[in-house]
């Protein structure tokens, strides 16, 4: 069984206020004073986020309840701190973001300028353990067309600095405007994966290997694929659907690889509108169909991907657990709706947020 790893990045907020608060270091110092068990807590590159990884685990009811237990953690240590945690990928209120000290972050500071300023977005990136370098390219190859459904599902960031977006998903395009992000054609072999990543750093527009922005990536650190086109969700349950689906998808597309079935032929160009078509309308409307990229009703193409991964999760144990939490955000169970929901009930993005930093822990 593969096992599955979940990195979670989350806002800092005040409690009453909802709004942002540069308070990343205090959180981390209080968790450090619980002992190494806590270093699952990292700084960001912004003073008001927070991220955790959470242990590789085979059982995603495992993972479930460690996805849990870091978000009440973290929320333990913001409390002691004077501020609160939500699973928020963008912020609804204003902000001024503050980056975080460091070479690193104020290399990109200086570098990417506003953009780097702008990039107060959390995500959730999930690792998927491969057996090699070639297995993990060949993933990386054969996943790409069904990427932007998982964004659809995990759309979270309608709103940004007090305004409607009027995107579901607003912040997979604020990522998007670093130079090294987004899907990739195949590869082919991990030999051509890793000369265009050294060919990327070559030029100097990026850092190193760690801004490597795509899609799909080999982890420098872990024997995984590393899947990053998701929102942090709003709820639990979520996160564990995407973990689910991800790993479908890289078990789906290693067994394909072994049988001979190549990637699917589609460019980059096609694949950018299909992430585009995702962050804007989410479940709401229409996705572009992985095997067509035509527009179809966002439900026909959920039904497509768990058809795809039907078989890999039928193995895990997964298949019905992923169709019902499918169902519940088709119904308007996912964060993007929700906070909308939010918004018209009360009136108001302090509202929201803070019924957002209760949702957060349940």
């Amino acid at each position: 069984m593969r096992t599955v790893g979940v990195e979670e990045e989350l806002l800092l907020v005040d409690p009453e206020t909802g709004e942002p608060q540069a308070m990343s270091s205090a959180v981390l110092a209080s968790a450090a004073q619980d002992g190494p068990d806590q270093d699952v807590f990292e700084k960001e590159l912004h003073n008001q986020m927070l991220e955790f990884a959470t242990h590789p685990q085979s059982g995603m009811e495992e993972l479930r309840t460690e996805i849990v237990r870091c978000r009440k953690e973290a929320a333990r240590h913001a409390g002691g701190s004077g501020c609160a945690v939500a699973a928020l990928a963008t912020s609804p209120l204003p902000v001024s973001p503050s980056v975080a000290t460091g070479r690193r972050y104020q290399w990109m500071a200086e570098q990417y300028g506003i953009a780097t300023q702008e990039q107060m977005v959390m995500g959730c990136h999930v690792h998927v353990s491969v057996e090699s370098d070639e297995e993990g390219v060949a993933v990386i190859d054969r996943i790409q067309p069904w990427l932007s459904v998982l964004s659809a599902l995990s759309a979270n960031s309608p709103f940004w600095q007090g305004q409607d977006t009027l995107y579901s998903s607003y912040r997979s395009r604020v990522w998007q405007r670093w130079p090294s992000a987004g899907p990739t054609e195949p590869f082919r072999s991990a030999e051509r994966y890793h000369r265009r990543v050294s060919e990327m750093v070559a030029t100097g527009v990026i850092l190193d290997e760690g801004m490597i922005y795509f899609d799909a990536r080999l982890s420098r650190n872990y024997p995984t694929v590393e899947i990053r086109v998701s929102d942090v969700c709003l709820r639990a349950e979520t996160a564990v659907l995407v973990a689910t689906l991800t790993r479908g998808l890289v078990e789906t597309a290693a067994r394909q690889w072994r049988a001979g079935v190549d990637p699917a032929g589609h460019s980059v160009s096609l694949l950018r509108l299909a992430s585009w078509r995702a962050a804007r309308s989410g479940l709401n409307e229409e996705l572009l169909h992985p095997a067509t990229m035509r527009r179809m009703p966002a439900e026909t193409v959920v039904r497509a991907l768990l058809e795809h991964v039907e078989d890999a999760l039928a193995d895990s144990g997964d298949l019905d657990r992923a169709r019902e939490t499918c169902a519940e955000l088709l119904r308007g169970r996912n964060g993007d709706r929700m906070q909308r929901e939010l918004l018209e009930e009360t009136g108001s993005l302090r509202d929201v947020v803070t019924e957002c930093v209760r949702q957060t822990q349940g």
